[in-house]
């Protein structure tokens, strides 16, 4: 996976010992629009355990970025991974997630206290952003999560 923030430890070498990764993507097609997001997890040997993606119906591009954000979190609750590390190209939720941002939107207020909440039962969550590029395969699988809520056999869209 490219665009990865957390590659290694500050020793320089390997990868820090328990630490799962996560890119993740949400998108929406108009804004509001035909929304979907898609993540990918890998374990801390950097292989992937986990493709995720959703068709969210009518959503806003925050909004599918949380449920992305949110599906993550999830995800490492129900399967044990204690230290989690998010890599986005949402620099809003990043920021909001960090605290450096408020959340404005009452309608994104509650997903963000729950991923707040999600994180918080974590050993170890960071979160980091990266440019679109970095991102590509949590963005295919979110632009295929929103060709199938739109009923299109596949190709990739813009978000």
């Amino acid at each position: 996976m490219s665009g990865n923030l957390f590659d290694k430890d500050a020793a320089g070498g390997k990868p820090e010992a328990g630490w799962f990764t996560a890119h993740c993507d949400g998108g929406s097609r108009g804004n509001p629009g035909p929304a979907g997001y898609g993540a990918v997890i890998a374990d801390p040997e950097g292989r992937v355990v986990a493709r995720l993606s959703e068709y969210l119906g009518r959503r806003t591009n925050n909004y599918a970025e949380y449920s992305g954000l949110l599906a993550v979190l999830g995800w490492a609750g129900e399967h044990g991974a204690k230290r989690l590390r998010v890599v986005s190209d949402s620099e809003l939720m990043v920021r909001q997630m960090k605290g450096q941002y408020k959340v404005a939107s009452p309608a994104l207020r509650p997903l963000w206290e729950e991923a707040r909440r999600r994180a918080a039962r974590l050993a170890g969550f960071e979160i980091g952003h990266t440019l679109r590029e970095g991102n590509r395969e949590a963005d295919r699988l979110a632009n295929e999560a929103m060709d199938r809520g739109m009923g299109r056999a596949g190709g990739a869209g813009s978000h």
